[in-house]
């Protein structure tokens, strides 16, 4: 969380606003802002996006590398997250400053992801206890503007999603097992990320919650309840921050909120990204890294 600098009688205009459902820029406690993403945009990787949620910007990378599994999933492939705040996103970042921020992030991606119902890391293996795709997947955050973890999540799944993995034939001669990678760019497995989780922070300002907190309305949260939701409702990942204390009433209203506005997302960011594939070949390029 960035801290803004706020008078007194900005955090009052900024309550009442949240306790009347009219935050400061207009929006009821459940709506997010505006939001651009792109696919595809870096052709180094095996999938990339870009997510601007209002200020927030956020480009993630895919590479996918052959390796060993873990001595605990030997017939699973393996995720690993990156997360580096950019100096360039703020002037707290300078130096070590994102260090702490960049493993928290890092640090709910893997509990968010962490369920075998939301993503199959068993369409990551080539040879069961020998082989497998490991997907290194990084993150850098070009610009805070509030809502860090919400925005991440949304640019790692639609980068998975737009990840391409060639083809491997495994062939066997005289006990020994050798592996063919095709390099035809259409010979390539794609991830089933449907079921996979978007993460959802519910930020509690006076005696309401929003989603989609402005940093401003992150300066007036005492406690804020982040959630890993997937299309179905399922809750993957729950974390608990600030030095304020919940009820359990609050708790449990945070959580039905949290797991109504991620069905939601998520329904909404898989129908983006169809749209975005179905008419790749015809969009105009944007990105910006090209």
């Amino acid at each position: 969380m960035v801290d803004v600098q706020l008078s007194d009688a900005e955090k009052v205009f900024i309550l009442h606003g949240v306790q009347d459902n009219c935050r400061e820029d207009g929006r009821g406690c459940e709506d997010y802002r505006h939001l651009e993403m792109e696919t595809n945009v870096m052709s180094n990787t095996n999938g990339s996006a870009r997510v601007r949620l209002a200020n927030t910007d956020i480009l993630v990378g895919v590479k996918a590398e052959l390796g060993v599994p873990n001595p605990e999933k030997l017939d699973k492939g393996r995720l690993e997250f990156f997360v580096d705040c950019s100096a360039n996103a703020t002037p707290e970042f300078e130096g070590r400053g994102g260090e702490d921020l960049a493993t928290e992030i890092s640090n709910m991606l893997y509990r968010a992801y962490d369920c075998p119902n939301c993503f199959n890391l068993k369409q990551l293996c080539v040879i069961p206890k020998s082989q497998c795709w490991i997907l290194y997947v990084d993150v850098l955050l070009l610009e805070c503007g509030g809502n860090l973890f919400d925005a991440t999540s949304l640019a790692v799944k639609a980068a998975l999603f737009n990840t391409s993995i060639p083809k491997v034939t495994v062939t066997r001669d005289e006990g020994l097992e050798e592996l063919e990678i095709s390099d035809d760019p259409y010979d390539v497995q794609r991830l089933d990320m449907k079921a996979s989780p978007c993460i959802v922070t519910l930020n509690k300002v006076g005696h309401s919650h929003v989603v989609d907190a402005s940093q401003k309305e992150e300066c007036c949260t005492l406690a804020r309840v982040i959630m890993g939701v997937t299309e179905k409702g399922t809750i993957t990942a729950l974390k608990k921050e600030g030095s304020g204390s919940l009820d359990p009433t609050s708790i449990e209203d945070m959580m039905e909120t949290g797991r109504r506005v991620g069905e939601s997302l998520n329904k909404c960011l898989m129908k983006a990204l169809g749209e975005e594939e179905r008419h790749g070949t015809k969009k105009k390029s944007l990105g910006f890294l090209r």
